[in-house]
């Protein structure tokens, strides 16, 4: 099973990556993980016409998300919602997603990026991809950091989250591989 980890903040000194190598480790154990960050990706912001070619760099980041099996998608919370590179990426792209498991993987302050993950949900469903229930939700993530500048703290308890979100991406990504290898999804 391939998992894409998709780091979607794009912004200077971001924490992204940090969490996005560590949800890599914890996914290598049931996955081949491909990590694409979108900051290196540097998709356009403008959409084109439906007549208009499509741009190198959108063109070499669609054969790997269609490759994946599943996604798991790491962002932060900005103004209670998810940031504009995440959403510029999910807009580029559309049967990439289709019948396809999704983990939300959020950091932020107090609500640990829950916001950015209820609206991710929406706009999921709308690319007809499926959200799993649970997720890893980092409030006051930088509070994690052991005395040496490691992440995280072994009592934060994050593994055991992680775990139980990976273990459902991975029951989903068997079903919905199953499903779309015995009849190819129509949307």
């Amino acid at each position: 099973m391939r998992l894409a980890v998709i780091i979607g903040s794009t912004r200077s000194g971001r924490f992204g990556p940090t969490v996005a190598h560590w949800l890599a480790q914890q996914a290598a154990k049931q996955f081949e993980v491909d990590l694409l960050d979108l900051k290196a990706a540097d998709l356009p912001t403008t959409l084109p016409d439906t007549d208009d070619e499509t741009p190198a760099q959108v063109a070499v980041l669609a054969p790997r998300l269609a490759a994946a099996d599943a996604f798991a998608v790491v962002t932060p919370e900005i103004n209670c919602s998810f940031p504009a590179s995440l959403k510029t990426a999910l807009d580029w792209y559309y049967e990439e997603w289709h019948a396809k498991p999704v983990a939300i993987i959020s950091y932020g302050r107090e609500s640990g990026g829950c916001y950015a993950t209820a609206q991710l949900r929406q706009v999921f469903t709308e690319l007809q991809a499926v959200t799993i229930r649970n997720t890893v939700a980092l409030p006051c993530y930088w509070e994690q950091f052991t005395a040496d500048g490691g992440w995280p703290k072994a009592s934060a308890g994050y593994e055991a989250q992680a775990k139980l979100m990976l273990d459902q991406l991975v029951w989903w990504a068997e079903a919905l591989q199953g499903a779309r290898t015995r009849r190819p999804y129509k949307h």
